[in-house]
């Protein structure tokens, strides 16, 4: 699986904002549309369990056979790296 669909799916398990931009149109006597109002929206996507879910499953089938040769400084700083991202994400939204 590759990194952006990790980075995606663990953005959708945390939760995200979007701008959503809606346009109103009306038509003209002659059939043209004529743009009206333009309203820009920021929109709050809330965490999604099951995206969690699959991704920590991903994750841990991804790294069971990893973590058990891995030493304890090198699970700390998997740990930490881990972290940053978690806050890279949240703080991106």
């Amino acid at each position: 699986m590759s990194p952006d669909l990790y980075k995606t799916l663990l953005k959708k398990a945390v939760g995200y904002s979007v701008k959503e931009t809606v346009t109103e149109y009306v038509v003209e006597e002659d059939g043209t549309r004529r743009a009206v109002r333009e309203k820009t929206q920021k929109k709050y996507v809330p965490p999604d369990i099951a995206a969690l879910k699959t991704y920590l499953e991903l994750v841990e089938s991804k790294q069971r056979g990893e973590l058990s040769a891995m030493s304890d400084e090198a699970l700390e700083a998997e740990r930490l790296r881990l972290l940053k991202e978690l806050e890279a994400i949240s703080h991106s939204s």
